[in-house]
């Protein structure tokens, strides 16, 4: 009913012929744009999810230039994937890439399956990034709607309901794939995304630019800003963490790897963890050095806090000078364990957290400061460790 109250009939034909002229005038020159293979293709729209394309740019053209195949890609180590992603964030997107493409390698002679279903099969691909890969690099007619493509088409069509809630999606994906030209299906996703990301803007849209304005239910009723619909999100939870710089006698630093399946799985921290109810923060960082490497240290003085928030929550992380008492570290509840000298940190995949506390580490070493420290630590460090 409410679209028949626009004062021109409402072809779909007509409002994808309008945001494709749109697109082909006004699409911003993007590197993954350029030189399209699906392997490219593929790459952009993993990075592109959850992430603003300026900040992809640099990111996109470094991977490339250390994976520039599929090939090389399945032939790296995990550790030197994560390592280019590094700074990039969700992590479990290069995890499954470097899967998919190992498994594209060993079981599918190299090619990645040019149909919907055949994607799906794959690790990480999920709808979005299924319809994307099969729409923009082999033309099938799939609908893919990123969070700007379905503000866009939540506003066109007015459609009700929180997008985050399950209910939206079937509606919002029957009325892309109304719209969908079967000559230019990945021209026009490109397109809706475009739009929303340039124009359909979620606080200030530039209504007066869009090109479907005219035939914009939400425009028209002046209740643009009032879509998509949305209820308020919990408050995010907030964790104590801790982290330990345990040094030895050489000036090396304990170092663990998260197992591959944990969040940021696959990168190198500095051991630590949650802290329990009940417990202070040099008790926590105690109990996880034993349970995580099976020593036992001594919790010296603070060296770092640091607030970080990630998607789903928020921490403060304590970070504290530790001397060892006793044990040898091995891994009890992680992936791997090294001794790393502050100058070996850059070369391993890191969070941005533990990242800051390497980059501290690197300049108290680099100031002279880390030889006196180990000198007064001396009596309590083992000369050296596995």
């Amino acid at each position: 009913m409410a679209m028949q109250e626009n004062t021109t009939p409402w072809l779909p034909e007509r409002l994808s012929e309008r945001l494709l002229a749109w697109f082909d005038q006004h699409a911003r020159p993007l590197p993954w744009r350029r030189d399209r293979t699906p392997y490219r293709v593929w790459v952009a729209e993993v990075m592109l999810q959850q992430t603003q394309a300026e900040t992809v740019i640099p990111y996109y053209a470094r991977f490339l230039a250390r994976f520039p195949t599929l090939e090389t890609l399945a032939a790296a180590e995990l550790e030197d994937v994560l390592k280019v992603w590094e700074g990039l964030g969700y992590y479990a997107r290069a995890r499954n890439l470097h899967a998919a493409a190992r498994q594209v390698m060993a079981e599918l002679g190299g090619r990645l399956p040019g149909t919907f279903e055949g994607l799906r099969a794959l690790p990480g691909f999920g709808p979005y990034t299924a319809g994307a890969v099969a729409s923009i690099a082999f033309g099938q007619p799939v609908v893919a709607l990123d969070g700007n493509a379905r503000r866009v088409l939540t506003r066109l069509f007015a459609v009700e309901g929180d997008l985050r809630r399950a209910p939206a999606t079937p509606r919002l994906m029957a009325l892309g794939q109304a719209l969908l030209p079967p000559d230019r299906p990945g021209a026009f996703n490109e397109a809706l995304m475009e739009l929303g990301a340039t124009l359909c803007r979620p606080r200030a849209p530039h209504c007066a630019d869009c090109p479907l304005s005219g035939d914009c239910l939400a425009h028209r009723a002046g209740r643009e800003t009032l879509f998509p619909q949305t209820t308020p999100r919990r408050p995010q939870p907030h964790y104590d963490v801790t982290a330990a710089v345990l040094t030895r006698l050489d000036g090396c630093v304990l170092l663990t790897r998260r197992a591959a399946n944990d969040f940021l799985g696959g990168l190198w921290e500095f051991p630590g963890g949650k802290r329990e109810a009940g417990e202070s923060l040099p008790q926590c960082l105690a109990r996880e050095m034993r349970e995580e490497v099976g020593v036992e240290v001594e919790v010296g003085e603070p060296f770092l806090r640091l607030k970080h928030a990630y998607t789903h929550f928020r921490i403060t992380l304590y970070v504290f000078r530790c001397r060892l008492l006793n044990g040898e570290p091995r891994c009890l509840d992680c992936a791997g364990v090294r001794w790393v000298a502050p100058a070996e940190m850059d070369a391993l995949p890191m969070s941005a957290t533990d990242r800051r506390i390497a980059r501290a580490v690197q300049a108290e070493y680099q100031e002279g400061r880390w030889k006196s420290q180990q000198r007064e630590a001396k009596s309590g460090l083992p000369a050296s460790l596995p």
